[in-house]
């Protein structure tokens, strides 16, 4: 039997550099969060890929319903003053 296969699912989320928000970058199985990051670490950054890890158990994250995307998303269509489109951005400002 395969040790690994009894641990629990680790998300692996990586941020490239800095300024720019974490992404997915796989799953990994560890005994604990330690060592879920050292295998994060060892497994998606061994060519200088990132500037910052996130780990968390697959179990701990909770995921909309797509069935359910009308009556959760269609409200903040009629909030417009929420997009950023009435903004204009400075030049200076280069990951918005």
């Amino acid at each position: 039997m395969n040790m690994s296969s009894d641990w629990p699912l680790w998300e692996v989320f990586i941020r490239v550099r800095g300024g720019l928000s974490h992404r997915h970058a796989g799953s990994v199985h560890a005994p604990d969060s330690e060592m879920a990051m050292r295998h994060a670490r060892d497994t998606y950054t061994r060519r200088m890929e990132g500037v910052s890890l996130w780990v968390i158990q697959s179990n701990d994250i909770i995921a909309s319903d797509p069935a359910d995307s009308g009556a959760l998303f269609e409200p903040a269509q009629d909030k417009i003053y929420r997009h950023p489109t009435f903004y204009t951005l400075p030049t200076e400002v280069e990951h918005m």
